[in-house]
């Protein structure tokens, strides 16, 4: 939970008694892989701050084939942050890519640390803010560049991140195929060497 704790008192500083609200409102909770934090069409029930594990925002086309948005991994939260504070049905997918441990907030108790924690408002605020800012930048950044190029941003982005997900997933997530993705890769490493 400290790296939690670390997390939120980047907004300001926490008394003893809030941060024991936050102990008692956060839960700990394992999420096996290939499990749906946030299912498409509910209405995302609790956000979560990612202590270990890496996940994976998608969506399914017309035919059932799934196109990742952006991966969530540790020291970050996860959630439709738009279905869990409108009440609204969400219209992603979270899985997890790996077994996972997070620390989930349901509503209720997002509502009572809203009221009774002085810098909670400002912590969603940056939050809801960080990461509309952060799907937009990458995604604009990415249609610009080449399939090489964005493998490399995204490898500078996300150090270490690469060997983590599946090759298709993140291919999907470059907007190639997996053997283009492999190609790349082969490429890359053999002018290194």
């Amino acid at each position: 939970m400290e790296q939690l704790f670390r997390y939120i008192r980047k907004f300001g500083p926490l008394d003893k008694r809030e941060e024991g609200l936050i102990m008692q409102a956060f839960q700990k909770r394992s999420i096996p892989k290939a499990t749906y934090f946030v299912t498409c069409g509910k209405i995302n029930n609790s956000i979560a701050f990612v202590e270990n594990g890496v996940f994976r925002s998608l969506y399914y086309n017309n035919k059932g084939d799934d196109f990742t948005r952006y991966f969530i991994y540790e020291g970050r939260f996860i959630g439709d942050f738009q279905s869990f504070l409108d009440r609204t049905p969400s219209n992603d997918y979270i899985e997890a890519l790996t077994d996972a441990e997070v620390w989930s907030l349901d509503h209720d108790n997002f509502l009572l640390l809203e009221k009774e924690i002085k810098i909670w408002p400002l912590l969603v605020a940056k939050l809801y803010g960080f990461v509309i800012e952060s799907k937009l930048k990458t995604a604009n950044t990415m249609l610009n560049l080449d399939a090489k190029a964005r493998y490399l941003l995204f490898l500078q982005l996300y150090p270490g991140l690469a060997n983590r997900v599946p090759l298709a997933m993140l291919a999907s997530y470059l907007g190639i195929t997996a053997s283009s993705l492999s190609r790349i890769r082969k490429n890359i490493s053999f002018k290194a060497k």
